[in-house]
């Protein structure tokens, strides 16, 4: 689904084309770009401003990308951080983030109409909490702190989870009961770093029970995987995608990590930098799970002013997953 390129972005660069001393091409990792989550709740925003109208209210960004949050307020979404800021009886959906007990409450309060487009991946998380609650299993949920998914998966039982930011957050955390105590986590995390947090929470807890089912989203961990495989031979990574894109973020350590040679993350095109390519042969490409295919293609034709016209894909997994809508703008059935 494309969502245009808004016309008033700055030029893009041109990137000087000089001998490198090896042939010029693009290692484009596959998969990358748009999860199942994020094109359904893209789609969503956009379903509810064709069937409703405008404005449709939209709790914290719909996904991490500023050009589809953009993109979006011009269509007549407008995006509020908290629920009070919406008048009473509005429409309001909710991000691919998920959201607390006491959001949806304090939406019901106001009278709002509600739209949830929670990832289901993320659903899924919530429903663990909330069983693990049930059963009075304390929680060690691995994530990162302010990040709106963790927020929303805490409030569901807060005198339950306790937030393990990253491995060093591994070697303090305090526990009431070591024997009966869960690990879960963010689904945008990096996978390396995420098992290293459990293995450093495992040497103090050896009782520490797992998640039922894996917790990292497929579309984070294909990502991770693909760029795994582009970073070796890459003097270059560029990752595009937003500076609040957990998965984004994640896509550059984990090229430097694997052996790229210099990684960047970038919004647009036209942050790439000249300079950057200086003795460069190969330039990585991939993208955060937020990211539209457009802004990709354009980084492409950016990069073919500076000679580096072949481009290679290197495919690790296939993606078919589909989501459907939110219940409320799914077609009638009735004639």
């Amino acid at each position: 689904m494309g969502l245009g390129i808004p016309k008033r972005r700055p030029a893009n660069p041109v990137i000087p084309n000089v001998e490198v001393g090896a042939p010029k091409r693009v290692l484009l990792a596959a998969p990358r770009g748009y999860c199942a989550g994020v094109d359904r709740a893209v789609i969503a925003v956009e379903k509810a401003l064709e069937n409703f109208g405008s404005p449709v209210y939209v709790r914290k960004q719909i996904v991490h990308n500023k050009h589809v949050v953009e993109t979006l307020e011009e269509r007549g979404a407008v995006f509020v951080d908290e629920v009070d800021e919406v008048p009473e009886g509005s429409l309001l959906v909710f991000s691919a983030h998920g959201v607390s007990p006491a959001v949806t409450s304090a939406a019901a309060g106001r009278n709002l109409q509600t739209i949830d487009a929670t990832c289901p991946l993320v659903t899924k998380v919530h429903r663990e909490v909330q069983r693990f609650d049930r059963d009075n299993v304390e929680i060690l949920f691995i994530g990162h702190a302010g990040h709106e998914e963790v927020e929303g998966t805490m409030g569901e039982a807060p005198g339950r989870v306790t937030l393990v930011d990253g491995p060093a957050a591994a070697d303090t955390v305090v526990v009431k009961n070591p024997d009966n105590v869960v690990w879960l986590s963010q689904t945008t995390l990096s996978v390396d770093e995420t098992m290293e947090t459990v293995a450093r929470l495992r040497e103090r807890f050896p009782n520490l029970q797992n998640p039922p089912s894996d917790d990292i989203c497929y579309a984070t961990q294909n990502r991770q995987v693909a760029i795994k495989k582009v970073a070796p031979d890459a003097d270059l990574v560029l990752v595009v995608g937003s500076a609040n894109s957990s998965n984004s973020v994640r896509l550059v350590e984990v090229a430097l990590e694997y052996g790229a040679k210099a990684a960047h993350r970038i919004d647009f095109a036209h942050e790439v930098k000249p300079e950057w390519f200086e003795g460069v042969a190969s330039v990585g490409v991939t993208s955060g799970a937020s990211v539209p295919e457009e802004l990709v293609e354009e980084l492409l034709g950016v990069l073919a002013t500076g000679g580096y016209t072949d481009v290679v894909e290197v495919k690790t997994a296939e993606e078919d997953l589909i989501f459907s809508l939110p219940k409320e703008l799914r077609p009638s059935r009735q004639a």
